[in-house]
Formats: structure tokens, sequence, C-alpha cells
């Protein structure tokens, strides 16, 4: 897609610091990392998002996913990562080409706050499998 910033960056008309990349898949340090390693997976093939993207692209992104994270790993040896993906602007996604973070844990205070709140709705057991039908109609 012309007026995709990752696009370009995949075609060499913007500047990265790639990671790693092969026939589908493009990984690069992001630009402003929340911690040391922080680093986009995203797949070449230009999918808005993950309603968008097909379960090939899905696969060989996702095959690649372990091999980065590893790779990250056997780098900096953090004590955890996150993997993020904002799916959607009312989710947060702002550059509109699928991407996952690899974003790499140091401690509580690296910068990275994922903040669930202990929050939930509870659901009686009924109302769940009503709901998984509803999902399920559709697969």
């Amino acid at each position: 897609m012309s007026d995709c910033l990752f696009c370009k960056i995949i075609a060499g008309e913007i500047p990265s610091i790639k990671v790693y990349e092969d026939e589908h898949t493009f990984a690069f340090m992001d630009i402003a990392p929340l911690t040391k390693g922080h680093t986009l997976l995203i797949p070449k093939t230009h999918c808005k998002d993950l309603f968008e993207m097909s379960e090939d692209v899905a696969r060989n992104l996702y095959a690649a996913a372990p091999k980065v994270a590893n790779a990250i790993k056997a780098a900096f040896n953090p004590a955890g990562m996150n993997t993020i993906n904002n799916n959607g602007a009312e989710a947060g996604q702002t550059v509109f080409h699928y991407h996952l973070h690899l974003v790499p844990r140091y401690d509580e205070k690296d910068g990275l706050v994922v903040n669930w709140n202990g929050r939930s709705q509870e659901f009686p057991p009924d109302v769940l499998s009503t709901l998984s039908e509803e999902i399920k109609s559709h697969l």
C-alpha cells in the first residue's frame, strides 16, 4: 500500500534498523522503544489489522515470532516478554499495518504498564455458553 508507513519500511523507502527478514515477515527496532530490545514484527503483506489478515499471513507471521523473541531473549536475557498488538483505533492502533510488539521485560519498573486493573465482568456459565455458541456460529 503506497501510503503505509510500514510498507514503505519494507520497501526500503523509509530507513529502519532491521532485526530479521524472511520471505513473509520483517522485524525491526521500534524507534520509540519501551525497553531495551523492543522490536516490531510485521507481515510483508499489507493487512490493516487482524480482521483483514489471512490465515496464511498469520501462520507465517507467528512462525517467525518465536525465532525473533528467542533472539531477543538470548541477546538481553529479559525476565519476560510482552507481545502486544493494538487491533483497531478503539484499541489504540495508530499505524494501520498489522504489527506485533515484542517488548522484553526486565522488572516491574521498566516503563510498560499493562493495566487490566483486576476488574472483569462476571458472566454465569449459561451466558458464557450462549456467547460461545454465537462465536462458533461464525467459524
